[in-house]
């Protein structure tokens, strides 16, 4: 005990410093003054003026919960955009929260991460033919918003079309229906939105010449300070699930949700190294402590790997965010437009039907029109019916990817998470074996829990029951029931696969242990699946022998009263 004094001022100040990092910051937001915020006053529905004469769109609400989050107090101005690029060069504004990020704009401008993706679309009256690229263009009257993106790069791209800048997209869109000009170059949403909404109903998108742009909060250049207070809101909206609930508000399922663990890695960094060198410090200091900071530092390791998985699936979630997207435009124009060129097939089928009475048999569309009355329906019904179901395979995809806050409280049918778990893998399952059989129990009662996370374990079992598949002639079994003795749902899935090692069996689900690691397999999945099952207070048991398949039973508590 003779040194323990000498020690504990020598480690004083790292002790300090650990507390120091340990201890919030906070007030600096509070101190700073008013931040003017910029914004197109007619650019729906990202930004707008509404009926009352208030600032209002996907914009203006992320701002204010920007402003929110970080103790900031903001003023919102809306104008024409032209000038409002000039107030943010004079400084009369601090920062514009809508403006797409291009190479032409670097030298002016100074960007945040982007918060949406804009596309821009080619306007024309419809008849008009598709413009394939900006070729295209030459020689054409093109309409374009003043100081908007496609007036800057139509400007230093020189395509040689006449360009006629207006104040606001609806001004484009308004003149180009009147019969004015050739095109409208304008944002893709806001231009469905604008035609809509106004009743534009001979204008139609004929081409989209630009890949999806970054659309981000923008400064003057070298404006670092205030950019990086909303860079900083923006993330924490994005992990605390604000910014989706904003984007669901506006955009609707126009685009999907985008899926973060950010938060999450960057919460558990800031906790961990100081426990670390707190730890580390007391047992230098003590050393009857060693085993319990081995064993600390153990568990801290274990997390950290977890952590890392969470986030490559937290970018597999952005990634099929992305591709959710560009899949979910091209088919809500399939299902808005089929049920129309139905009817107006319905509509012509009259006239046609008279033209065969009297005249005969006739070609039209290289058919025959005997046979063409018949195909032409079947075939808009199949292509519906097809759009349907890429549209269903896409809101599963997002449901799966999505972060999941809820709490466990759902009332959960089992046979319905199977179904939607069977549809989220059906590509892997045709690429491994052609014999998946299913039955589901009618009548099952429902379980307490959470839907989305017991749909993880039932994709994870599918997918592990369809790597263990030796060849495609081998099948995989879903079966559902209840135990009315020990009031449980079941869940059987069975393999015909390779079967496991009775060495490895009792260590399936440990984290980490794995048998296909040699292939990218990072022993998480079973691990996670078991710890979601535990969760729900139910059990999972694995039963296999090598060559002859594998079992597995899932059970879980049914719901009272159900």
């Amino acid at each position: 005990m003779t040194y323990a004094l000498p020690y504990t001022r020598r480690f004083l100040p790292v002790l300090l410093l650990v507390l120091c990092m340990l201890t919030p910051c906070s007030g600096w937001a509070a101190a700073a003054g008013t931040i003017v915020v910029g914004g197109d006053h007619n650019y729906p529905p990202y930004e707008f003026i509404d009926k009352d004469g208030h600032p209002a769109g996907f914009n203006v609400d992320l701002t204010r919960a920007i402003a929110e989050v970080m103790g900031m107090t903001v003023e919102i101005r809306l104008g024409r955009w032209e000038e409002i690029r000039k107030a943010l060069q004079r400084g009369e504004v601090d920062i514009v929260q809508g403006m797409v990020q291009a190479e032409v704009r670097a030298r002016d401008y100074d960007f945040s991460p982007p918060h949406s993706i804009i596309n821009q679309s080619v306007f024309a009256r419809r008849g008009t033919k598709p413009v394939r690229d900006l070729g295209d263009l030459k020689g054409k009257e093109v309409f374009v918003q003043n100081g908007g993106m496609m007036h800057d790069y139509l400007l230093e791209k020189n395509v040689g079309a006449a360009i006629f800048p207006v104040d606001t997209h609806i001004d484009a869109l308004r003149q180009l229906a009147a019969g004015k000009h050739d095109y409208a170059l304008v944002g893709n949403l806001p231009g469905l939105y604008l035609s809509r909404e106004f009743g534009l109903s001979n204008i139609v998108p004929v081409g989209r010449l630009f890949a999806g742009q970054p659309y981000c909060y923008a400064v003057k250049k070298g404006n670092d300070q205030i950019l990086s207070q909303f860079s900083e809101g923006l993330a924490i909206l994005k992990n605390t699930g604000r910014y989706q609930k904003i984007h669901d508000k506006w955009l609707g399922a126009l685009e999907p949700p985008v899926v973060s663990w950010r938060k999450i890695l960057t919460y558990a960094a800031i906790t961990a190294l100081p426990l670390l060198l707190l730890l580390s410090a007391i047992g230098y200091i003590n050393r009857r402590l060693a085993k319990e900071v081995a064993l600390r530092t153990q568990e801290m390791q274990l997390q950290q790997q977890q952590l890392i998985q969470a986030d490559k699936m937290a970018s597999l979630g952005v990634l099929v965010s992305g591709i959710a997207h560009e899949i979910n435009n091209p088919t809500g124009l399939l299902l808005y437009n089929l049920p129309v060129l139905k009817k107006i097939f319905r509509s012509a089928e009259e006239h046609l039907e008279q033209r065969f009475q009297k005249e005969g048999d006739f070609m039209i569309g290289g058919l025959r029109y005997s046979q063409f009355r018949e195909d032409i329906p079947l075939l808009i019904d199949e292509m519906h019916d097809g759009a349907t179901r890429i549209k269903r395979i896409v809101e599963d995809l997002k449901d799966f990817a999505r972060k999941d806050t809820s709490q466990m409280d759902q009332s959960v049918l089992l046979n319905d998470v199977v179904r939607a778990a069977l549809r989220l893998v059906d590509n892997s399952i045709r690429k491994t074996t052609g014999n998946v059989v299913t039955d589901l129990a009618d009548g099952l009662p429902a379980v307490r829990g959470n839907a989305q996370r017991i749909e993880q374990v039932v994709v994870n079992l599918i997918l592990n029951a369809c790597q263990a598949l030796p060849d495609p002639a081998k099948g995989i079994f879903l079966t559902t029931g209840f135990d009315a003795e020990r009031n449980e749902v079941l869940l059987l899935v069975r393999d015909e696969g390779v079967g496991i090692a009775s060495d490895d069996l009792h260590r399936i689900a440990d984290p980490f242990f794995t048998t296909k690691r040699e292939t990218g397999g990072t022993g998480l999945g079973l691990s996670v699946s078991a710890s979601i099952i535990k969760e729900h207070q139910g059990t999972m048991v694995f039963e296999s022998q090598q060559g002859e398949g594998t079992t597995v039973r899932v059970a879980l508590p049914a719901l009272q009263g159900a």
